[in-house]
């Protein structure tokens, strides 16, 4: 049997288990869930060595609980600090119009949103975006092309539409070749 299916099958014998035994003791299912996701991926880091040793459900149970009280630990810090120092002066609410952005980014697919941001919010040149995501500067400028009519379709369906960020700059007319050169007609 491989590792691979090993850890499949153990973990298909085990998870539901542990995240109701970690969320009887921290009360949030959604800690739980998380703790105990995190605990198997650190066992299938360690596999060999933990099915090697014995039985690994006894370490994965440990490492989800420490996962879930230390998040608890964290939690109740920020609230004592809270507590402590008072609320957080007055941050401004975003304006209708950056929610609606925000929503049309997460109505895109993970590869176009991810050159948008990279290139209208945090202004990367096309360049930097292809070397940051192993893509080619004309897969990056396709990406963008079809995300920004993707948020254009989602944002002029919104009640409050946003303004589409900027289209990427063309190149210099003399850099261009003779297939780029703009034609008016």
């Amino acid at each position: 049997m491989s590792a691979q299916s090993d850890f499949d099958q153990f973990y298909a014998a085990t998870a539901k288990r542990l995240v109701a035994a970690v969320y009887a003791a921290t009360g949030d299912l959604s800690e739980a869930e998380d703790a105990v996701q995190e605990a198997y991926a650190r066992a299938w880091q360690r596999w060999d060595r933990l099915t090697r040793d014995g039985d690994p459900t006894p370490w994965v149970r440990t490492v989800a609980l420490r996962l879930a009280v230390s998040s608890w630990r964290r939690a109740r810090n920020r609230m004592r600090a809270h507590l402590r120092h008072g609320p957080p002066a007055d941050v401004p609410g975003l304006a209708p119009d950056r929610v609606a952005l925000v929503d049309a980014l997460r109505g895109l697919k993970p590869d176009q949103r991810t050159v948008v941001v990279l290139h209208h919010l945090l202004d990367l040149p096309i360049e930097q975006v292809a070397r940051e995501t192993g893509l080619s500067e004309g897969a990056v400028r396709t990406r963008l092309s079809r995300a920004r009519k993707a948020l254009g379709r989602r944002l002029t369906d919104s009640d409050h539409p946003a303004p589409l960020p900027p289209a990427p700059t063309p190149a210099p007319a003399s850099a261009r070749s003779p297939k780029e050169v703009p034609t008016h007609g």
